[in-house]
């Protein structure tokens, strides 16, 4: 976790797994980016989130795969919608490299949420969580599972800061 100070306002910034995280509060405020509808305990419905799944590949004979640390892929006939190749990371010059396959997955119970499915009913089903949201004290919704909203790692960063500034 991380703590920071701003405006003397403690703030944790913390991924809760569990609901009820007001439960778990020695911070005047608590940043949950978990998912929205588990910290209720699924009270109003499920949401329905979309995940992902990894393939990785050593490469031992080959130096540069891609050339780039990510690649991204579009086509409908691709299976996968990126590639990760490690090394370009790091600026790694050792031989081989390493890649991960990144493949969108069913979410089901249990497997890690990753992104919203923004449509109808989830979007409806969502704006009643926000409603209770509003409702805890201490506990401010952030994140794609918190706010149930698609986020680029640069604009929920941003969003971060915006809420907190807020408060």
């Amino acid at each position: 976790c991380c703590l920071f100070h701003q405006r003397s306002v403690r703030y944790l910034i913390h991924r809760i797994t569990c609901a009820h995280a007001s439960a778990y509060i020695t911070y005047d405020k608590v940043l949950y980016t978990g998912m929205i509808d588990e910290y209720f305990d699924y009270s109003l419905g499920n949401l329905e989130y979309r995940s992902l799944y990894f393939e990785q590949e050593d490469m031992p004979e080959c130096d540069n795969y891609q050339g780039n640390a990510v690649i991204n892929y579009t086509e409908r006939e691709v299976p996968y919608t990126r590639i990760i190749e490690h090394k370009h990371f790091e600026f790694g010059k050792g031989a081989g490299t390493f890649i991960t396959r990144e493949y969108p997955a069913d979410w089901r119970s249990g497997d890690e949420p990753y992104y919203p499915v923004n449509n109808e009913r989830n979007n409806t089903l969502y704006e009643k969580y926000k409603e209770l949201a509003l409702k805890e004290k201490n506990v401010l919704f952030g994140g794609r599972l918190g706010q149930y909203k698609y986020y680029d790692m640069d604009k929920v960063i941003e969003a971060a800061w915006e809420m907190c500034e807020a408060q």
